[in-house]
């Protein structure tokens, strides 16, 4: 069935854009003024773009919330026991991201053609990743689609949750970090200098050898500051090469797991990462090795994921999953103990998802700690700057007063 995108406008005379499906425009007016939306312009996508054949339209991204609210939305009238095509086709006029709601329409269409939710979902990667598709696959075949769907909102939530704190965290220091870099950078190439000029008025003054320093600093700063900023990019560039390397990407995240401060930070958010997914996989009726090879792309550290591939392989082999996660010496013996109960009890999704609440909970405290203090560290280390920079210049300004005098 053709999909249409239409702009226009509401009773109360706000304006309103968004995808529809019908046989043809004239049913996709009709359903829009049963709808009481006066249409300002509509147009079938597929004509207004005939690669839409060859694969998925849009590739722009959808936001996590925008993910969540969608399937949420749709477990929701699953669980009312609305047909899979009447819920996507609602869904996809209540979505207000264009992406998204492009995608759902045509997950509709593909449903009603014959396709499985899961391999419609398959044609947009950039918006459902593997998890997701899993999820749907899962409960397709366990006939709980409802269920899954809303633990997969869940999990979404809580990876979008997860996300926010970490970068809410790091914005105030690094908007600290820049704005101190800009502030010295001010002072050193334009403020100090017109001192320089004021001091050399003053032949016979001898500058002590801090003040020396500083404006040598400063007239290096001057002359050849596209060499330093050149530098920065370069390294940026060769950092970012080397990082995108196997063994860059090995090496790289050993160090950030051994950071000073940041180190047990990282690590705390790739074993919530790993827990959390392993355990919704798990709940969803999702086989163990074939949750673990998701699992790995979540943790966003090779390090870990190296550990998880060895897991992957000895559990292959008849042993238990949490012998060969200790033996790695990569993830913390709660999370080895949890896992190992887990495995004797048969709760091993509930300990998975306990494990994930615990470290969340940390993860957010050591966040605010490390916030509470690294505000404070960069607004001493700007202030004892700023300090020496006025100190290297107004002992010279007294004594070329003393010499006046």
């Amino acid at each position: 069935m053709p999909i249409f995108e239409y702009k226009g406008l509401t009773r109360d005379g706000r304006n309103t854009k968004g995808v529809i499906d019908a046989e043809n425009l004239r049913a996709a007016r009709a359903k829009l003024k049963k709808d009481n939306i006066y249409v300002v312009d509509i147009k079938d996508k597929k004509k207004a773009d005939p690669r839409r054949n060859k694969g998925p339209r849009s590739t722009k991204k959808v936001s996590v919330n925008d993910l969540a609210l969608m399937t949420r939305q749709l477990a929701t009238l699953i669980k009312a026991n609305i047909p899979l095509v009447d819920a996507l086709l609602a869904v996809s006029e209540q979505v207000e991201n264009p992406a998204l709601a492009e995608a759902v329409a045509d997950c509709k269409n593909m449903v009603n053609e014959g396709a499985t939710l899961h391999k419609s979902l398959q044609k947009y990667p950039h918006i459902f990743t593997n998890i997701y598709i899993s999820m749907a696959e899962a409960g397709e075949l366990s006939g709980s689609l409802d269920v899954m769907l809303l633990r997969l909102a869940e999990f979404t939530e809580a990876q979008a949750e997860l996300r926010a704190k970490v970068s809410s965290a790091m914005t105030y220091p690094v908007i600290m970090l820049v704005v101190t870099g800009g502030l010295l950078s001010f002072l050193f190439i334009f403020l100090i200098p017109k001192m320089v000029t004021v001091f050399e008025s003053a032949p016979t003054l001898v500058l002590p050898w801090y003040t020396v320093a500083m404006i040598s600093l400063s007239q290096f700063m001057v002359n050849y500051w596209y060499l330093i900023f050149g530098s920065l990019f370069i390294a940026f560039i060769l950092f970012r090469n080397w990082k995108s390397t196997p063994t860059g990407r090995i090496q790289w995240d050993t160090i950030s797991l051994k950071l000073p401060l940041m180190g047990p930070t990282i690590r705390m958010v790739a074993v919530s990462r790993f827990t959390r997914t392993l355990g919704t996989l798990l709940k969803g009726g999702v086989p163990m090795l074939t949750a673990l090879d998701i699992v790995r792309n979540v943790v966003d550290n090779h390090v870990l994921a190296l550990a998880i591939d060895e897991a992957r392989s000895n559990i292959s082999e008849g042993e238990t999953i949490s012998g060969p996660l200790k033996k790695s010496g990569q993830f913390p013996p709660i999370v080895i103990h949890m896992v190992n109960i887990g495995e004797k009890t048969g709760d091993l999704e509930n300990m998975l998802m306990q494990v994930s609440e615990a470290y969340d909970f940390q993860v957010k405290n050591k966040l605010e700690a490390l916030t509470s203090l690294m505000g404070p560290v960069v607004i001493v280390i700007m202030g004892f700057a700023i300090a020496m920079i006025v100190f290297a210049v107004m002992i010279p300004m007294f004594e070329m007063t003393n010499l006046a005098g």
